[in-house]
């Protein structure tokens, strides 16, 4: 007979209490049975930790464990590295600890009053120099009601944070699978999502680039100018910018009309046949002003010499402002993606005009990149999806020092948003679910899955194609961050911005799945 191995949730997340439940569970002080409690971060529980909680449950009958929330650790702007509900799990499956519980506030000083537990484990290196003004109002409210103060032997302690900085956890298969089991998905709800896709309807609104590069060989240089001598090979173009928004929603088998605005040039008609063969239906606004921009990154031997730009970042005008207000308007579809780059189609004057063609009842998506210097997601206020990276949101904010989770938060009620998902690099997204920044679930994370990075550009564009189809399918922000993420990793992976597949993200999906049995 098939049984199921028992999960690590499974098999231990019945130690894991509110302190409401558990304040029931233990009774008022006094009591027959002695408690202690253990108070800390344990990022990484280390050999120090362990000895913490083996000697503070030989002084009591009951051992809860208490660890603070993510959203109070403050020890680096990427700290915690494990979430609170796998840490949580993490002391759960110690045999020695009976309760655990997530401290939601900034010490434990509530929760010492709420429980009342006999002592309070603290570790010995807290009395080197007396008692720090933290610890001394631990002790004054234990002393309040007759509990005590206990200090563990010291002769073997640790840092987290120094263990962390030697090399940080390698766990993100463990934390996926943890969040997939608290929010009950699979990965084979991961593929059907993918599967229903099609038939979605999507208008992107955005700045057309088109990103080339030309690739040359090193001859030398001169000996009489500091000048780079190099050979011309070939040029490769791509479409990009928010053009590829538009192909990476087409590919993942959305139906698909883009507006834009186009220069009356060559390359005008490069983009109009390009996205024509990708199946996108395109309305472009021709300026003849102004020329369609282009990015030309010089590389020789696989580095990048040197990026020619030809654009311009003048405001569009009134009349083009029109026509595309018109063209929101008047298009029937689930969801709207306002991708700016910044390049003259969205500013302060134009944004309100073109926001409020949007008609009534759809989806509302928007991500605003500032190479330029200029963009502001906070702009695009009221819509139900944003995706800016750290950057975009440090220099909305004007924020270059809070942590990644206080920078979340703001950003997220500064925008007036329904969900954020924050790009993180190499280091994942964090996804900010709802403006009740105090409760545990208001944050998810996931890690980047890129096996082998190739070329990071239009990593985001892909993340914000498949997190808005899948929350038009599912309307849940956690299948958003897990699909969205997956199709940035396969973006990351090959060479310049191609449109991303459901095959390619079924792919991946399956190498993470084999990665998650065998651990």
């Amino acid at each position: 007979m098939n049984t199921k191995t028992p999960s690590l949730t499974d098999q231990y997340s019945h130690k894991i209490k509110s302190v409401e439940d558990l304040s029931l569970i233990l009774g008022p002080h006094p009591r027959k049975k002695k408690v202690i409690m253990c108070h800390g971060v344990f990022d990484v529980v280390h050999p120090g930790h362990l000895r913490h909680l083996i000697y503070a449950k030989s002084k009591a009958d009951i051992l809860v464990a208490s660890l603070t929330a993510d959203k109070h650790i403050n020890k680096g702007q990427y700290r915690p590295h494990i979430p609170q509900d796998l840490r949580a799990l993490n002391l759960a499956a110690y045999e020695i600890v009976d309760y655990v519980i997530i401290d939601t506030n900034g010490t434990p000083i509530k929760n010492i009053s709420k429980l009342q537990p006999d002592f309070f484990a603290k570790g010995y290196e807290y009395t080197a120099d007396g008692l720090p003004e933290k610890t001394q109002e631990e002790a004054d409210m234990l002393h309040a009601y007759g509990g005590e103060i206990i200090f563990t032997p010291g002769d073997v302690v640790y840092s987290s944070s120094k263990l962390i900085d030697l090399a940080p956890p390698a766990i993100k298969i463990e934390k996926l699978l943890a969040f997939m089991e608290s929010e009950k998905l699979t990965f084979d709800s991961l593929r059907s999502c993918l599967d229903r896709f099609k038939g979605k309807k999507v208008h992107v609104v955005g700045d057309t680039i088109v990103d080339s590069y030309t690739q040359t060989a090193m001859i030398g240089g001169q000996t009489k100018t500091p000048t780079m001598s190099v050979l011309y090979e070939r040029r490769d173009d791509y479409i990009g910018g928010a053009a590829v928004v538009a192909e990476h929603l087409r590919a993942a088998g959305a139906e698909v009309l883009f507006s834009t605005v186009l220069g009356d040039d060559a390359l005008k008609e490069f983009v109009l046949e390009g996205l024509k063969k990708s199946g996108v239906q395109c309305h472009p606004v021709i300026d003849p002003t102004r020329p369609t921009t282009n990015k030309n990154a010089i590389v020789a031997g696989g580095y990048r010499l040197l990026k020619v730009d030809t654009l311009d970042n003048r405001s569009i005008s009134d009349d083009i402002v029109q026509k595309l207000a018109q063209a929101i308007s008047a298009t029937l579809c689930d969801a709207v993606v306002f991708s700016d780059f910044r390049h003259g189609l969205f500013n302060r004057r134009t944004i309100p005009r073109l926001i409020e063609a949007i008609p009534a009842g759809v989806y509302k998506v928007a991500d605003s990149q500032v190479a330029s210097r200029w963009g502001n997601i906070t702009e695009f206020k009221g819509f139900d999806l944003i995706t800016p990276n750290e950057r975009e949101a440090r220099f909305a904010l004007a924020d270059q020092d809070s942590g990644i989770r206080p920078l979340a938060s703001a950003l997220y009620d500064a925008a007036e948003c329904k969900t954020l998902i924050l790009k993180l690099g190499e280091r994942g997204v964090l996804t900010c679910r709802d403006n009740n920044h105090e409760s545990l679930e208001s944050f998810a994370v996931v890690d980047s899955f890129v096996d082998r990075v190739v070329d990071a550009v239009g990593a985001g564009d892909a993340l914000l194609a498949y997190a808005t189809l899948a929350m038009l399918e599912t309307g849940k922000d956690t299948v958003a961050t897990i699909l969205g993420s997956l199709a940035a990793a396969c973006e990351c992976e090959c060479d310049g911005n191609i449109p991303v597949t459901p095959d390619d993200v079924r792919r991946k999906i399956d190498m993470v799945e084999r990665q998650a049995k065998y651990h």
